[in-house]
């Protein structure tokens, strides 16, 4: 049969990345184990789960920091984290902190390594109440931006990082790609582009699900790289920030003791073509963007389809449903870094006038969970580095054993994420 090819562009707007829909015959796939090396370090792993103390609501993306080094894990969507710590450090402490709460510091040591609840208490409080001389939001964001140089990485760094993607065809998964990459991240002030490398990766792609549609994901692990806006300003501001989008103020929050502004922003009315609208949250004191989310216009259903796809066949529509993007920065020594982002992508495919459309959702993610200033040593080749065009799914084979990540702290996976890989290991166990 012959290949017809949608192909999906930019998944971040003013960024170079590829997402490509195939319409193909099937075959089932094997599965192979990867190449492992064998891990020397020993750690303790603790599982567990970050709440609100009073509503016990789980809270999403909170990050837990062991003490006095650089190792860091983040919670799931569902509020549950994985924390693997080093025997070398089992005796340092862990802090837990989420953004409006009270970071709360841990000693793991005196909890059991599973089932570990972590109850975190609110902190609001209103933008009046903050005294800090600032004139309107636009002033905000034009010192957030002024201050880029100041409040972040000033260095290059080399981090160890943990990314997932997943593609669902309506409520089923039909392909779970993991990596361990490294990643060279270049200082802040610096317009090179960050390099990546694969470390350890497995993947499932369960082509039977897919019906007459391959979904393949390009280029996934550098687009959650490419949304670090303070590193990519041009990318996402603009020359004509000011002129494109409209800001101001919202209820402020606090992390720790710290002021937190909280900067709405949306494009401008007179603006036709799609462009975002979210949040920004701003260190009331230096300026520093520590977090942001935001989403596409999709409004104009066939403006916001031109900016995705490149290619596709005439029988078939494209229409995106939604495509939300979110980062976190991390603070170490008064300086921010890249800490986690998180890609959400929906689609809508109707081929060939049928009776049924298939939806696909799509996740990308990134956690940094260690890093270093970069050496000699930890610059990656140029032999090695991960291409930014990468099909993930297509650069690595099977699906290994639970102890596949050994010492390396990975996102928790979510229950059907979770059940998904269980699913894949006891068709491993029927295959062997």
């Amino acid at each position: 049969m012959k290949n017809k090819d949608i192909i999906l562009k930019k998944m971040f707007k003013g960024f170079a990345a590829f997402i490509f829909f195939t319409l193909i015959g099937f075959q089932n796939t094997g599965y192979a184990n990867t190449d492992i090396v064998q891990d020397t370090i020993t750690f303790k792993q603790y599982k567990g789960k970050v709440v609100d103390s009073k509503s016990k609501k789980p809270l999403v993306f909170a990050t837990l920091i062991v003490n006095n080094t650089n190792i860091s894990s983040i919670t799931n969507t569902q509020g549950e984290f994985l924390l693997k710590i080093p025997t070398d450090y089992s005796n340092h402490r862990v802090t837990v902190s989420f953004l409006g709460y009270t970071s709360k510091v841990i000693d793991f040591n005196d909890l059991n390594e599973s089932n570990i609840v972590i109850k975190l208490e609110t902190h609001i409080e209103e933008l009046s109440e903050i005294k800090i001389n600032i004139e309107d939001a636009n002033s905000l964001v034009r010192e957030m931006l002024r201050n880029r140089g100041n409040n972040y990485f000033d260095f290059p760094t080399s981090m160890t990082a943990f990314y997932r993607e997943t593609i669902k065809k309506r409520r089923n998964y039909v392909s779970l790609s993991e990596a361990v990459v490294e990643v060279n991240k270049q200082a802040y002030t610096n317009s090179k582009n960050d390099l990546l490398k694969l470390y350890k990766a497995r993947k499932n792609t369960d082509y039977n699900k897919l019906d007459t549609i391959s979904l393949k994901l390009k280029g996934g692990p550098s687009s959650t790289l490419r949304i670090d806006v303070m590193k990519n300003p041009l990318d996402f501001f603009g020359d004509e920030v000011f002129d494109r989008y409209q800001f101001n103020f919202e209820t402020s929050t606090k992390i720790d003791d710290k002021p937190v502004y909280v900067v709405n922003f949306k494009q401008k009315k007179h603006i036709e073509d799609p462009f975002y609208y979210g949040k920004l949250f701003i260190d009331a004191n230096s300026y520093a963007l520590i977090s942001s989310k935001f989403y596409l216009n999709l409004e104009d259903k066939q403006k916001a389809s031109r900016i995705f796809v490149i290619k596709k066949p005439k029988k078939a529509t494209v229409i995106p449903t939604e495509a939300m993007y979110q980062i976190n920065y991390r603070e170490k020594n008064g300086k921010w870094h890249f800490g986690y982002s998180r890609i959400e992508l929906g689609f809508k495919i109707d081929y060939d006038k049928r009776l049924f459309n298939s939806v696909y959702n799509i996740v990308m993610e990134m956690a940094i969970t260690d890093w270093e200033k970069i050496t000699e040593n930890t610059i990656i080749k140029f032999r090695d580095r991960l291409k930014p065009s990468v099909i993930l799914s297509d650069e690595v084979q099977g699906f290994a054993d639970p102890e596949f990540w050994g010492e390396y702290n990975v996102i928790e996976p979510e229950k059907p994420i979770e059940n998904a890989i269980k699913k894949i290991q006891k068709q491993l166990k029927k295959i062997q």
